[in-house]
């Protein structure tokens, strides 16, 4: 909005018989606009967040606990949840402000994040109404999940310029072309991983959101460099025009994940809900998919996959084995049910998620 109102309109039509009217020149630069994108959303996040647990508080939407968790968990029976609204609407309404509205790549980001935020809410409510640590079925879920997938990739193909070719990390010439059904099958497949290994990791204060700030600000730079035709070339990145717009939302999240920190750190005031992580989750792999570093993604999120694969570890162990290679998964409950105190976990994690952020910057040169 600011984009189209202060460069576009007074800048470029006035600036020349107003000379003051040239300071809006600045607004044209992604990186100033990506750094108040992350400023208003952190803004919005602190702002708003007292008044949003209030509500929460009020309509009575508690979490449940299931049972066979940690007994320590059992405290926490009745805290807000659903907090992921203030995250997806501090992101949103920063974006609407920063970015330029005329990029479908602005618009597709945001709907690959809300229709992930949707089915979140939709399994959110569901667990307050019946009073039930479950919600939606893992059919439905899955479903919902699908259908985003699906369309991220049609709009893709139908409103830009994007292609089927798979960029593949340390192979500079080896870019494999899944043709548009095929892309879009891929695409649908990283929506669903994603925002399921982003909600699996959000099991502790402080966990999820922490990681998420890591790893969408190495994300927000991979845009960034992406979109940059110069430093796109000079590293050997697929370049799409007008790509990098999709920073601003990258720095929308890190500055919105930053503002629900403070209320999400131990002890929690109020939890993210699936609205919350699967909406994160949704915007990391809608960002990686319309960058083309859908690959890079699982080293810059280690600490996503290795929560994800330690439940599946898990579960492919009790059905061929009947034996349980954890405690508990996800892993963040093997470490509570060894001993370890929940800051330190969150700690741990948040030091192993910015060695994977680091080494996933690495891969732009290694090629």
């Amino acid at each position: 909005m600011l984009y189209y109102l202060c460069y576009e309109l007074l800048y470029r039509n006035y600036a020349s018989q107003w000379p003051l009217l040239k300071v809006f020149n600045v607004f044209q630069y992604v990186t100033f606009r990506t750094a108040y994108a992350a400023i208003t959303a952190l803004t919005l996040s602190l702002v708003f967040g007292p008044w949003v647990i209030r509500k929460l508080r009020e309509i009575k939407f508690g979490q449940e606990i299931r049972e066979e968790g940690p007994s320590s968990h059992q405290m926490k029976r009745g805290t807000p949840t659903m907090g992921g609204v203030l995250i997806m609407g501090s992101i949103f309404i920063s974006t609407l402000i920063w970015g330029n509205l005329k990029n479908w790549s602005v618009w597709i980001a945001l709907v690959g994040m809300l229709g992930c935020a949707g089915v979140g809410f939709a399994d959110d409510y569901i667990k307050i109404a019946k009073k039930r640590s479950l919600g939606l079925t893992g059919r439905q879920k899955l479903l919902g999940q699908l259908s985003v997938g699906v369309l991220i990739g049609a709009m893709l193909f139908i409103f830009t310029d994007y292609t089927s070719f798979l960029n593949v990390p340390f192979f500079k010439n080896f870019r494999p072309n899944l043709h548009e059904w095929g892309y879009t099958a891929f695409i649908a497949f990283v929506i669903i991983a994603w925002s399921n290994a982003v909600n699996l990791t959000d099991g502790l204060d402080g966990l999820a959101i922490s990681v998420t700030t890591v790893a969408a600000s190495a994300l927000t730079g991979f845009a960034y460099v992406t979109g940059h035709v110069r430093f796109a070339d000079y590293l050997d990145l697929p370049h799409t025009p007008g790509v990098w717009e999709v920073t601003i939302l990258g720095g929308a999240l890190v500055g919105a994940s930053l503002g629900f920190l403070w209320f999400n750190a131990p002890q929690a005031e109020v939890f993210m809900g699936d609205v919350g992580s699967l909406g994160i989750g949704g915007a990391l792999g809608t960002i990686s998919v319309i960058i083309k570093q859908e690959l890079v993604l699982p080293i810059l999120g280690g600490v996503f996959v290795i929560e994800a694969l330690s439940v599946i570890v898990q579960v492919g162990s009790f059905k061929l084995r009947k034996k349980r290679v954890f405690k508990m998964a996800p892993l963040h409950h093997h470490f509570e049910l060894i001993g370890w105190k929940e800051p330190k976990i969150v700690f741990r994690f948040l030091i192993v998620a910015i060695l994977f952020a680091l080494l996933s910057l690495s891969t732009l040169k290694l090629r």
